[in-house]
């Protein structure tokens, strides 16, 4: 698992190199999302852990609003065998410009 900051996470989704992983409220991500991301909630994400395993060797975004459930997020994918976890330290915040609503 590495931290990573927004101007990371923007080379990521400008070089469509890694899958986005939202581990927000189903409500907040409706709100505002990166594009193609896939929105699973952290509380659901021990249940829902075998959508992701297509990607166990790719290239994963996870974020969410401050950066506290993606790094629980983050730590737990990494444990069950991902190999290329990334967290988006800080949140979505700054990258308002990217989300569709």
């Amino acid at each position: 698992m590495k931290n990573i900051s927004k101007y990371e996470a923007i080379n990521f989704l400008n070089n469509r190199d890694a899958i986005f992983l939202d581990v927000r409220s189903y409500s907040e991500f409706e709100y505002g999302h990166i594009p193609n991301a896939i929105s699973i909630p952290i509380d659901e994400l021990n249940e829902k852990i075998d959508l992701l395993e297509p990607y166990k060797n790719e290239n994963i975004v996870i974020y969410c609003s401050s950066g506290s459930r993606s790094f629980t997020a983050s730590s737990f994918l990494s444990r069950n065998g991902f190999r290329y976890i990334y967290n988006l330290t800080g949140g979505i915040s700054p990258l308002q410009n990217y989300l569709v609503r």
